[in-house]
């Protein structure tokens, strides 16, 4: 008989053993033919998977290592391990739960494919993310050292001059003394000379009146030895010492700045969640009942945001071009007013504890320090709209094109852009256009959240631009639609957004998971700012007061 002739006897139906196969039931092994298959799957007590024999999935069952001739087909679940019908029968496998190992395989087979899905959309993804980031901050070494030295040579710069000014300050004190010194000797040898003169005459006049033998001359005679036996003051002047002191090492180099200690710190990674894991707690919990602990009067009419200096002192923003910092007790504390006079569409404190704001129609973002406003950046063909200080000490503005076409998030070091955000991966633009309203903070795992109004959505990013996800509001919300305003992160890497709308808070987790609202009969909720405590300050448009709540 020919190859192909033994070929197609051998590819029979495994029931019937007469009829050609064209398919297989994965579940029971087996091949069938067209006429077999209804009736294997008439046996409902199984749930069969028949499919055409070419795609089948070939099972390579383990021979048992007890009965070399015979394949595992049953699977022990007290064994927890593959048997065959000869152990199932046996004494050592008496009592327990077998099952069939197809039943197993199809368990575990979709334990793998969960397993894979995560691998593949969650755990992946953040370590792509986090060598993005290592990777970008190899790429901000340069700079950021180049900053470190520059900063360092220019503080020699300005400690040589100082020394300088030191040294010729000393030399005209020195000249003065000198001076004042000659001019006091010059003045006692006039009076001497003045006196020398005057003896010289009166000697002269004696030698004459001597030589005369005049009666006259000599009865008129006064004498005024007596008066020139006290000789003149005698001047001493000292000449001065300079004390050169013995300079100090450790107090010149402590004068000069320190280096912080470069601190390498392998901090405990991010658990992330499971599917089924995704609104596990946060480490710091937060209030059943988040409450109001102050609420300070700031006087404008309406109030538009509020910053924080500290835990009992904020910088607030309205509707004039006054930018004021009050206390808790609504105490004015200081005012100033814009470079321009125009209103400040933002305002933010610096971790140096200076503030910056934005004017929207002279282009600028500006520094105040002691009082003094310096324009740090000048725009070309952008509106600049809202400003962040994050964890470096950047900033980090939001701004609109002069069409109103574009808008994107800028990362600024000083007056130096250092990143631009406009674009996902697939050239889409990350953020509407043409609303002016897009608030941004910086999230404790350094991303960055943007609200767009336009869109009404929170968009967050990681640290090098690549989209994370977005927020469009609670799922089974039924109050009107999801408008964010202010937004703000704390230090358990939640973000907070303002829903003026609806008058309350969002909570989210750093995924985008929302966690509760906070409500606390908050009115048009509009800016928002965080402390290093993680208390919340809340400013409300119309009522004009800024509320003090803490949550955590």
């Amino acid at each position: 008989m020919d190859p192909f002739r033994r070929a197609q006897i051998i590819l029979l139906c495994d029931l019937c053993k007469t009829a050609h196969l064209q398919s297989h039931c994965e579940r029971c092994d087996i091949n069938l033919c067209q006429t077999c298959v209804g009736k294997h799957l008439s046996d409902s007590s199984i749930r069969h998977k028949v499919v055409p024999y070419k795609y089948r999935k070939s099972l390579n069952y383990s021979k048992c290592p007890d009965h070399a001739d015979e394949l595992c087909k049953h699977y022990c679940e007290k064994c927890d391990l593959p048997v065959c019908s000869t152990c199932v029968s046996s004494s050592k496998h008496e009592g327990h739960d077998i099952s069939d190992i197809l039943e197993k395989l199809s368990s575990k087979t979709e334990s793998l494919q969960k397993d894979l899905d995560e691998l593949e959309t969650r755990i992946y993804p953040r370590y792509e993310e986090m060598a993005s980031v290592v990777q970008t901050e190899k790429a901000q070494l340069e700079t950021n050292y180049g900053e470190i030295t520059t900063i360092a040579d220019q503080q020699g710069e300005l400690l040589h001059r100082e020394i300088t000014a030191i040294v010729n300050q000393r030399k005209s004190d020195i000249q003065e003394m000198k001076n004042k010194h000659l001019s006091t000797l010059n003045k006692n040898t006039d009076e001497i000379t003045q006196k020398m003169a005057e003896l010289k005459q009166i000697m002269s006049d004696l030698k004459s009146i001597l030589k005369s033998n005049d009666v006259s001359l000599t009865s008129t005679y006064k004498s005024r030895n007596s008066e020139f036996r006290t000789l003149p003051p005698k001047v001493r002047v000292t000449v001065p010492r300079f004390s050169a002191q013995k300079i100090n090492k450790d107090q010149l180099n402590e004068m000069f700045g320190s280096l912080s200690p470069l601190s390498i710190n392998t901090e405990h990674g991010d658990t992330i969640k499971s599917a089924e894991a995704v609104s596990s707690p946060p480490v710091k919990p937060l209030l059943d009942e988040p409450r109001v602990t102050a609420a300070i009067d700031t006087g404008y009419r309406p109030l538009h945001g509020v910053s924080c200096l500290s835990e009992d002192q904020v910088w607030t923003r309205g509707i004039n071009n006054t930018m004021k910092l009050l206390n808790l007790q609504s105490e004015l504390l200081t005012s100033i007013q814009t470079k321009s006079g125009n209103v400040p569409h933002d305002i933010a404190v610096t971790r140096d504890g200076d503030l910056v704001y934005t004017d929207s129609r002279e282009r600028t973002i500006n520094l105040i320090k002691n009082k003094q406003i310096q324009t740090v950046i000048t725009l070309q063909g952008w509106y600049p709209l809202y400003v962040c200080c994050t964890a470096a000490n950047d900033l980090l503005v939001t701004m609109i094109s002069d069409d109103y076409k574009q808008s994107k998030v800028v990362r600024y070091s000083g007056s130096t852009e250092k990143q631009s955000i406009q674009f996902d991966d697939q050239g889409r633009p990350l953020y509407s256009s043409g609303s002016y309203t897009k608030y941004l903070s910086e999230n404790k795992n350094l991303d960055i959240c943007v609200t767009d109004l336009s869109a009404r959505a929170v968009v967050v990013v990681n640290q090098s631009g690549k989209l994370r996800f977005r927020y469009t509001g609670h799922p089974s919300n039924t109050e009107p639609s999801f408008k964010p305003y202010s937004i703000t992160t704390d230090s358990q890497s939640h973000i907070l957004t303002a829903d003026r709308n609806n008058h309350r808070i969002h909570i989210l987790d750093q995924d985008g998971q929302f966690l509760r609202y906070i409500h606390c009969d908050l009115e048009s909720p509009l800016g928002l700012c965080v402390d290093i405590r993680d208390n919340l300050f809340v400013a409300e448009r119309y009522t004009a007061k800024v509320k003090k709540i803490q949550y955590l």
